[in-house]
């Protein structure tokens, strides 16, 4: 809740990115973190869901280096990411991370 509410977003089409930066005390680690949404109203199915949300850990898992250290990051799916070609989608996560993390 904290990173939707009080974090920056970026919408990358098929996908939503919110980002904050983790408060000093909570975590020790600096590695970033994952937070993955896909709704039934907004995805469709367990099928569609389930397949939304590998994608987007997928890029993530392969991108993370991309991510300053000690921040939070949430992605919200939309139906269009599962009609999405997985290089369009890692070519907007990528462009994303460049805009949130200059």
């Amino acid at each position: 809740n904290r990173v939707r509410t009080e974090g920056r977003r970026f919408d990358c089409g098929g996908f939503s990115i919110f980002a904050h930066a983790r408060p000093a005390g909570l975590t020790p680690t600096l590695l970033p973190r994952l937070g993955v949404v896909a709704s039934r109203a907004a995805v469709g199915g367990a099928v569609q869901r389930n397949f939304a949300k590998r994608r987007m850990r997928e890029l993530f898992r392969n991108h993370q280096d991309l991510i300053a250290p000690g921040y939070d990051l949430v992605m919200v799916a939309r139906r269009s990411v599962i009609g999405l070609e997985y290089a369009e989608l890692e070519k907007r996560f990528v462009g994303a991370c460049h805009r949130l993390f200059p």
